[in-house]
C-alpha cells in the first residue's frame, strides 16, 4: 500500500504545469552565470516583480532561502541576548529554537479554544506586549498547527500599541483561504517596524525550491543591509517562482478543493465518537482525538498508509495535524480514520475454552 504524508503541511498537488517547462528549458544563464540584474536597475526579477505587485519599493522586499531562512535573519539582526520575543505557546518549534539560539527570552501567549477555532485572545497579546515592551511580537497568521488567523482589526490595533517593538507577521500558509493583497502596503506603511513574511512553499507548491520574501517597513533599514545578496538570487527558482505567479488560476482551482475537502474533514470527523474537528484556514487542519486510543490509532493510520502529525505542544497535546491532501487523498485519510475509529467502539472477541 502507498504510504501518503500528511503531517508537513507540504502541498501535494504540486505546482503549476509552467514550473516544470522552466525546468526543462533551463540553460547557462540560469545555472552558469551570476545575476546581471544589477545592470537593469534592480535586484532581482522576482523582487522587482513582487515589489510591484504590493506597490513597494523593492528595497523593501527582500527574498530568502524560504521563510525559515528570512525568520532566522530577523531573530539574529534584531534580538540580543536577554530580549524578549512574543510568540504563540501553540504554534512552529522553530520560533523558539531561533529565540534560543540568540539568547533570547521567549515570552508566550496562547490561543484560545472557542467553539471550532482555537482564537488569538487579542486583549492577552495587547496586555503582554504592553507589560513586557518585548523586542520582537511574532504572529502566525494562519498558526500552525491551529489553523487559525488573528483578526485584521485586531492586528492594527497591535501594531499601533507597540510603537516600540517589531512585529513579525509569519503569512506562510498565506493564499488558502479566500481574501486579496490589497491590505499589505498599507499595513507596511502603517507601521515603519513591521515584517510581513510569506513563501512560495505552500500555496505555490515549492517547498523543494525554498522561495521566501518578505515585505519591511521603512524603519527597517539595518535587515535591508543584513538580508542583502551582493551575487544575486538563484536565477533558476525565481525563474519558477515567476511562473508560478503567473498562474494564479490553477492555485485559486486547487485552493478551493482544498476548502471543500476542509468540509467534507469535518462532517466526517465530527461523527467519529471522541474525535473534535477544528476549522482552519490554512491547508491542514486539526483534530482533537482521544488520547487512551493513540498507539492503536497511530498504528492503525500507518498500517493504512496514513502518516498524520500528533501534537505535543501545550494546550494541544491530545490533537493531530492534518495536511490536506489530495482529493483522493484525503478520501482515502477519512475511510482510514473512519476504520480505525470503529475498531475503538468494538468489543473484543471472546475466546471459548477448547
Amino acid at each position: 500500500m502507498d504510504k501518503i504524508t500528511l503531517d508537513r503541511n507540504e502541498n501535494l498537488y504540486g505546482p503549476a504545469p509552467a514550473c516544470y517547462r522552466v525546468l526543462r528549458e533551463a540553460g547557462l544563464d540560469q545555472l552558469s552565470l551570476y545575476s546581471r540584474d544589477f545592470q537593469r536597475g534592480r535586484k532581482s526579477e522576482l523582487s522587482d516583480r513582487l515589489s510591484r505587485r504590493f506597490g513597494l519599493p523593492e528595497e523593501r522586499l527582500l527574498l530568502s532561502y524560504g521563510s525559515e531562512d528570512m525568520l532566522k535573519q530577523v531573530v539574529q539582526c534584531y534580538l540580543r541576548p536577554g530580549e524578549t520575543i512574543l510568540l504563540p505557546q501553540q504554534s512552529w518549534w522553530y520560533y523558539k529554537a531561533l529565540a534560543k539560539e540568540a539568547r533570547g527570552a521567549c515570552l508566550e501567549y496562547p490561543l484560545v479554544e472557542r467553539g471550532d477555532r482555537f482564537e488569538f485572545d487579542a486583549d492577552e497579546i495587547l496586555r503582554l506586549a504592553r507589560t513586557h515592551e518585548p523586542r520582537l511580537v511574532l504572529i502566525a497568521s494562519p498558526n500552525n498547527p491551529t489553523g487559525s488567523s488573528m483578526d485584521r482589526a485586531a492586528l492594527v490595533d497591535l501594531i499601533e500599541c507597540c510603537p516600540s517593538s517589531i512585529i513579525v507577521l509569519d503569512e506562510a500558509y498565506h493564499g488558502f483561504s479566500e481574501g486579496t493583497d490589497e491590505e499589505v502596503k498599507g499595513l507596511l506603511d502603517r507601521h515603519p517596524r513591521l515584517i510581513l513574511l510569506r513563501t512560495f512553499s505552500k500555496y505555490y507548491a515549492l517547498a523543494g525550491l525554498r522561495v521566501g520574501y518578505a515585505g519591511i517597513g521603512e524603519g527597517l533599514k539595518d535587515l535591508v543591509v543584513f538580508a542583502a545578496r551582493y551575487l544575486g538570487y538563484n536565477q533558476l527558482t525565481e525563474k519558477i517562482a515567476l511562473a508560478a505567479l503567473d498562474d494564479e488560476e490553477y492555485y485559486r482551482g486547487i485552493a478551493a478543493r482544498m476548502r471543500k475537502d476542509k468540509e467534507a474533514y469535518l462532517k466526517a470527523f465530527g461523527a467519529l465518537e471522541g474525535f473534535k474537528p477544528f476549522r482552519s484556514e490554512a491547508n491542514f487542519m486539526m483534530l482533537r482525538y482521544p488520547t487512551v486510543h493513540k498507539e492503536p490509532l497511530n498504528a492503525g493510520l500507518k498500517a493504512r498508509g496514513i502518516i498524520v502529525k500528533f501534537l505535543d505542544d501545550p494546550g494541544v497535546q491530545d490533537c493531530i495535524r492534518i495536511t490536506i491532501g489530495t482529493e483522493k487523498q484525503n478520501r482515502r485519510a477519512r475511510e482510514a480514520f473512519a476504520e480505525v475509529a470503529a475498531s475503538f467502539a468494538s468489543p473484543a472477541p471472546v475466546h471459548k475454552a477448547g
